[in-house]
Parts: C-alpha cells; structure tokens; sequence
C-alpha cells in the first residue's frame, strides 16, 4: 500500500481504532473519508481534521449500501483504498439470537456487501487496497462473545480467500489483527489495564503498514500470544488462559 496520496475511506472512523487510524492517514497526505452511524461522532473527528470529510453509514443495513457506494464514488471518484473497520463486540450468555444476527450483519455481511459495492471501481484504479480488521480473537476465541469471535475468524477466511483471488490484479489486499485494545469497543475496554493503549496500537500498526511491501497481515507483537498460538502447538493453552480471566 502506498503510505500517501491515496483516497480512502474507513468504517467505523467516529471512535477507536478506526478515528486513530484516519488521524494517522490524514496527517500523511491522504484524503481520508469516515463512515459510521452516528454523525456527531464523524463531525467531531472532522472537525479537528481540516479537509477530512464524513458519510453516515449503518454497515448493518444491506438496501443503503449500494446507495452508499454509488453516492461515494460520485463524490470522491479517486477513491482506491477502503478499511473495512466497524464492528461491534456484545457478550452472549450461550446465544443471543438478536445479538448474533446484529453482530454478523455488522461485522461479517457488511464488510462483504461494501466490498462487493466498490470492487469493479477499486480494480479500475492504477493501485488500490482493501484492508480489513479482524482480531487476534480470530484465531482463539473468547467464549464470552462467540458470535464476535466467530464473524472475526470469517473476516481472517475471507481475507485470505479474496487476497488469493486478487493476487493477479491491481488491489492489495491487508488484514489488519489487533489484540485486546484500549478503545470503547465494549464496556470497560478502555480501562482495561491488560489491553494495549491505543496511541501504542496505533504508532506500531502504522510502522507496520508504511513497509514496502506492506505486509498482507497486520500482527503487532502482543496479539501473537493469540495469532500465533496455534503454530506454536499452543492453542489449548492460551484457548485457557484467555478464558480464565
């Protein structure tokens, strides 16, 4: 991925990971565009970024998609990179049916949908990338959020899938996988003394991203106790020790 002069929108840019990550690509020469639900969550972040722009976005609703898509192109046609960010993160005790449908709409079918929306526009481009967010809880679930940790190991499938299936093209595929970070995302997260302070998260994913070739996997070194568990004849152990907390 080229670390300037892209066009690139990213979901889930009021707050966390996704509002740092758009300060980060501003402040390097981007035209950032942030996307979400909640508009005065985007104006915020907009304001203190002269330049930056905001869409309002619900990645659940599948019929405001395609409206979305055509709409941002019209708006932004250099558009050629997308980080596929929101997400939302819901305890379940055993199943939850309205918060594992709500969950997967969000975090699995939405990514898909815009992804499908944007394509053919994203492979006219001369470069472009779509990078997507799962989690080091791709790859040892916390049983506490099932449905959370089961949408996040399909993004880290379908990520691997579609990268093979574009690798003769010209958009670069980037899996972004953070481990527990302090951020809003669930309650207490961003108190959480275990969890990764964001400004730290964030300085080492952006070292990571500005490699050429930027690496098509995002591992800071804390979420390899996760990402890395099963390579290293671990899983049972750490599936374990995550769960006991």
């Amino acid at each position: 991925m080229q670390p300037t002069g892209n066009t690139i929108l990213i979901t889930g840019g009021g707050s966390g990971i996704g509002a740092a990550l758009a300060h980060e690509f501003h402040e390097a020469g981007n035209q950032v565009i942030i996307a979400g639900r909640r508009r005065d969550a985007l104006d915020a972040v907009v304001a203190d970024h002269p330049g930056m722009a905001a869409v309002t976005l619900d990645m659940a609703d599948a019929a405001a998609i395609p409206a979305f898509a055509q709409q941002l192109l019209a708006d932004f046609p250099a558009l050629n990179a997308v980080l596929l960010n929101a997400g939302i993160m819901v305890a379940e005790d055993r199943i939850d049916l309205d918060v594992a449908e709500a969950t997967i709409a969000t975090n699995l079918l939405g990514p898909i949908r815009l992804t499908h929306a944007l394509l053919p526009h994203l492979e006219a481009q001369p470069a472009a990338t779509i990078l997507t967010v799962s989690s080091g809880l791709a790859f040892v679930p916390l049983v506490a959020t099932p449905t959370y940790c089961a949408t996040k190991a399909a993004i880290h499938s379908w990520s691997l899938s579609l990268r093979a299936q574009l690798q003769d093209g010209n958009v670069e595929m980037v899996e972004i996988i953070p481990p527990a970070v302090q951020t809003d995302l669930m309650p207490g997260h961003a108190e959480d003394p275990r969890a990764l302070p964001l400004s730290d998260y964030i300085a080492e994913t952006m070292a990571l991203l500005r490699r050429q070739p930027t690496p098509p996997e995002i591992h800071v070194e804390r979420v390899k106790f996760l990402s890395e568990a099963a390579q290293r004849g671990e899983f049972s152990q750490v599936f374990a020790a995550l769960n006991q907390r």
